[in-house]
């Protein structure tokens, strides 16, 4: 993890070759499938309320509760229903938008990596 002031001010990743870490998925999470969750989080603010990353999960069913979140797409395919919402779907070159406490269910049928800004 890297904290604001470790890091360079300004860098760049080329996000599909970003080498990505596990992230447990809690079992409780899982409605169908065998989905794997691996992350980077390339900058975080200091007081730990803001993250910028990479994020990615292969096919499956799974629940969450989300965070105030911006992410785009670079690969894959999902459809995100909020409950009591809308239902999203979104692939490469989509940008999304998530509202912290949304109870959201993601089927996620192509493995979808994405850069994401949490804490808006």
């Amino acid at each position: 993890m890297t904290t604001n002031s470790q890091a360079r001010p300004s860098f760049a990743v080329h996000i599909p070759n970003v080498e990505l870490e596990p992230e447990p998925l809690d079992p409780a999470q899982i409605v169908s499938g065998a989905p794997v969750v691996t992350g980077k989080v390339l900058w975080e603010s200091a007081d730990g309320k803001q993250l910028r990353g990479i994020w990615q999960i292969t096919p499956g069913v799974v629940t969450d509760t989300e965070a105030n979140e911006l992410f785009v797409v670079v690969s894959g395919r999902a459809t995100i229903e909020v409950e009591g919402g809308d239902v999203i779907d979104v692939g490469p070159g989509d940008a999304a938008i998530l509202r912290e406490g949304d109870r959201t269910t993601w089927t996620v049928h192509e493995t979808l990596r994405k850069a994401y800004q949490i804490g808006l």
